[in-house]
């Protein structure tokens, strides 16, 4: 069973949650803030075998992406290669994106979010502490799922509390089955995480919209915000209720991407649903994985920021970088919105 802090919950966590009523708990007292995140590539000196990251090129390219509308950065995520990177890398990652962040005038409240996963809780706390102490406001986790067998469900539950407990900053739960042995959470596990004061939110990765459905029908944002994991179902996600959504595009168009939110955010609804489908469309490229997403941030938004070395966007070995083939197919695929990115063609439609 759950332990006592939850105040409302009376359930077994096999037992299915039914009822539709609104959820009583509190709101958050940091609710990570509504509109479009960036999931950050992470981007390493060109001409080094050794690949070690590039702190310049990341400090520019974070400027860059404040400055062209996105509403928050997601550092050490999946796309961020978190699993390739050494603790201390991180925690350098995240000192120099707070850096970036606090030279831009008027963003001293910016939202930045630290990935913290690891497959202990032990270690993910320490990553907790250490997002905290190189400025992030919020720390994003997958579930632990290197023997995935031996976690049953209150393993499960029982990992995001501890972490919770002793995380200086919120946590926002990142579910994502493709990268966690196919660990799903569902609704009534995600209900019952929402109940605690230091989950704040949920990226749902899975695509699963009846999900994020479920879970809006009984929670306001600032009690557990729901965000989808790509942009592709963006509008659904906020007609649904939802807060907003962490997305691979925006390393690539991070004006059109924001912009679907400004633009429903604004009442503009029919010109959202146009550029939505447009956005759609491009996203097809970034489904295909890592590689694809970081050549089009270079193809479509690096070379246009003085970052042109194409061997700074590439995946850290042993992954390789895309062959001619991909490289056009993800050029045709984002190029559909490079025009609309380039000349913000939402305003006049």
């Amino acid at each position: 069973m759950l332990p006592e802090r939850y105040p409302y919950t009376h359930r077994h966590p096999y037992l299915p949650y039914t009822t539709m009523q609104p959820s009583l708990i509190a709101p958050k007292a940091r609710s990570l803030p509504r509109g479009v995140y960036t999931p950050v590539v992470t981007l390493y000196k060109a001409g080094d075998t050794s690949q070690p990251v590039d702190h310049d090129a990341m400090y520019k390219q974070c400027q860059a992406l404040v400055e062209a509308g996105m509403h928050g950065l997601v550092y050490l995520g999946t796309n961020g290669e978190l699993a390739l990177l050494t603790r201390n890398e991180r925690r350098e990652i995240l000192a120099t994106a707070s850096r970036a962040i606090k030279e831009i005038p008027g963003r001293s409240n910016y939202p930045l979010v630290a990935g913290i996963s690891a497959q202990s809780t032990h270690e993910t706390i320490l990553n907790a502490n250490d997002a905290a102490e190189a400025g992030a406001k919020f720390a994003l986790l997958l579930p632990p799922s290197y023997w995935a067998k031996a976690l049953p469900p209150t393993a499960i539950l029982s990992y995001y509390t501890e972490v919770a407990d002793n995380s200086p900053i919120p946590i926002v739960i990142y579910n994502f089955p493709t990268v966690t042995a196919g660990i799903d959470l569902d609704s009534d596990q995600l209900t019952l995480l929402a109940e605690h004061p230091n989950i704040s939110a949920v990226k749902l990765t899975c695509g699963n919209v009846g999900k994020l459905t479920r879970l809006t029908s009984k929670h306001s944002h600032e009690q557990f915000g729901v965000y989808g994991g790509s942009s592709d179902y963006l509008l659904p996600t906020l007609q649904a209720g939802g807060s907003g959504c962490v997305t691979g595009m925006g390393n690539i168009f991070p004006r059109s991407t924001a912009a679907v939110y400004d633009l429903w955010a604004e009442g503009k609804v029919e010109q959202a649903k146009r550029l939505q489908n447009v956005v759609a469309n491009a996203e097809w490229a970034c489904k295909k994985g890592i590689t694809p997403t970081k050549y089009g941030a270079w193809y479509f938004l690096g070379r246009h920021i003085g970052l042109d070395q194409e061997s700074t966007w590439e995946m850290r070995r042993p992954y390789l970088p895309a062959d001619e083939k991909l490289k056009k197919w993800t050029v045709d695929t984002l190029g559909v919105l490079e025009d609309i990115e380039k000349n913000q063609l939402w305003e006049t439609w």
